[in-house]
């Protein structure tokens, strides 16, 4: 959900105070990480999963308050529709039978959720872009009550100084302008969490960068918007288009947009927060009392709430955290890559093979970025998102390769052997690289699910708007099942 806000316009005075407040929490920062003031402990793992609600006959459900008062369970938070809820995970361990042990928690939790929104006359369902979603649910009282999400709904409308504008093309195509960030909201998303160490981060980051490609073919999940087939992955150019603060003026100048794969390697976490502070204004500019230098030469850990605040309104499809636990900071890579569902037990064999490959890649004596363009992985980035299981990468050592096959001889080998090293038990890991294994030869993913079913429903007679909610009737039992997408049934 992000950092809350307690107001929702800025003068021009806060905004001059918040830029200087964030330069000094940079500078602390920076002797933090000089000092070596970190926690050194790696492995510690979180997961967050954004939900859609949805009614009886599958149409977006307004009622995120009323399904949150019911479940009344800290780990459930608002999101920013009113369609719009999110289940964090305690953090964890992948050592053991931990990873079942989340299945098992998760499901527990969104079976409670489940029968708790129910009584709001509501549905839980887990995918990256809902598909009976249409523009007019997104018009009049469709954002939660949140002074965050209004606020930044303003400081993007600002920016631009005009609505914002929508191009995607794929299989079809959509071009529509609206004057609202509504269209965000329909990006729900997994997001993975690893601890490391400060002096590992670099590594870890530039690993999770080259596997963003090969999740996303293996993962894609959000084929149709506004009744519409676009990308296998719509929602990494949606959030992209509908938070862009550019003018086409500034996206013609080359000026980056706040959702950003990057556009290097690196070699420093403190590279990632000073690219954030150097080429992004600040779109929530709320400064608190903390005394950051005063604090830390008193022997204490700051909070550094100005620079965390503008770190969560750049939105990098790996992020770098800093945080507190117990009085003690740490850094965290949170990968923001994946949609969310099909099922639980799709998210935790796709966590478990990120995992597994991210700390062989990160430990590799040649790192493979040192082989392979930034470029390069960016376009394996995009090619994942726009054709799924239909992706070629470029891959050292392979040339161009198709994903499956790269996955299949190069990554699950070495997310088994990385699956290893964090102390997984053999079946555990057996179970859920297993489910990656069959997804690739298979070739199917969510996308692939979702668009041949209303293909087949299409070809029986039924209209796309009618094909998309008997496909999604479909894909919510395939969800309560639990069974993984490549065995669900087709029409």
């Amino acid at each position: 959900m992000g950092d809350e806000i307690a107001g929702t316009s800025f003068t021009r005075e806060q905004r001059t105070r918040y830029r200087e407040k964030v330069r000094r929490c940079l500078d602390v920062f920076e002797r933090m990480l000089a000092d070596d003031h970190f926690d050194a402990t790696a492995g510690v793992t979180g997961l967050e999963i954004e939900l859609n609600l949805v009614s009886g006959s599958f149409q977006p459900a307004m009622a995120n308050a009323a399904v949150l008062e019911r479940i009344a369970d800290p780990a459930f938070q608002t999101e920013l529709g009113r369609y719009n809820i999110e289940l964090n995970a305690p953090p964890t361990t992948l050592a053991g039978d931990s990873l079942a042990a989340l299945e098992s928690a998760l499901r527990e939790s969104l079976n409670r959720a489940e029968d708790l929104a129910s009584e709001a006359s509501a549905h839980i369902l887990m995918v990256g872009i809902l598909p009976t979603l249409y523009p007019e649910h997104l018009s009049g009282d469709w954002m939660s009550e949140n002074p965050r999400y209004e606020a930044l709904e303003d400081a993007v409308l600002g920016a631009r100084r005009e609505d914002i504008e929508l191009d995607i093309s794929g299989p079809e195509s959509l071009r529509m302008t609206i004057g609202s960030i509504a269209p965000e909201s329909a990006c729900t998303s997994v997001q993975l969490h690893l601890q490391v160490a400060p002096r590992d981060f670099a590594d870890h980051w530039n690993a999770a960068q080259l596997l963003a490609g090969p999740q996303l073919a293996l993962g894609a999940n959000s084929p149709y918007l506004f009744g519409t087939r676009l990308w296998a992955e719509t929602r990494t150019e949606l959030f992209m288009q509908a938070t862009d603060t550019r003018s086409p003026e500034l996206r013609n100048q080359g000026v980056r947009p706040t959702v950003w794969f990057g556009d290097r390697w690196i070699t420093s976490i403190f590279d990632l927060f000073e690219e954030n502070v150097r080429y992004f204004p600040a779109l929530l500019p709320e400064t608190t009392d903390e005394d950051p230098e005063a604090v830390l030469a008193a022997g204490g850990v700051p909070r550094l709430q100005e620079l965390r605040l503008h770190n969560g309104t750049v939105w990098r499809w790996n992020r770098p955290v800093y945080d507190t636990v117990g009085g003690i900071p740490h850094c965290r890579v949170e990968n923001r890559v994946l949609p969310a569902g099909p099922t639980v037990v799709d998210i935790v064999a796709n966590a478990a093979f990120y995992y597994g490959c991210l700390t062989m890649l990160a430990d590799d004596e040649r790192p493979l970025w040192s082989r392979m363009s930034f470029a390069a992985a960016e376009a394996n980035f995009a090619a994942g998102a726009r054709h799924g299981v239909d992706a070629t990468f470029y891959w050292p050592g392979y040339g161009e390769v198709p994903w499956d096959e790269l996955i299949l001889r190069e990554l699950l080998p070495l997310a088994r052997t990385g699956l290893q090293r964090f102390g997984v038990t053999d079946d555990v890991a057996n179970r859920y690289l297993g489910i990656v294994e069959a997804r690739c030869k298979l070739r199917r993913n969510g996308a692939w699910w979702q668009t041949e079913v209303v293909e087949r429903l299409q070809r029986r007679g039924y209209s796309r708007a009618d094909a998309l909610v008997e496909m999604t009737r479909r894909y919510a039992d395939g969800m309560h099942s639990n069974e993984p997408v490549h065995t669900w049934e087709l029409p």
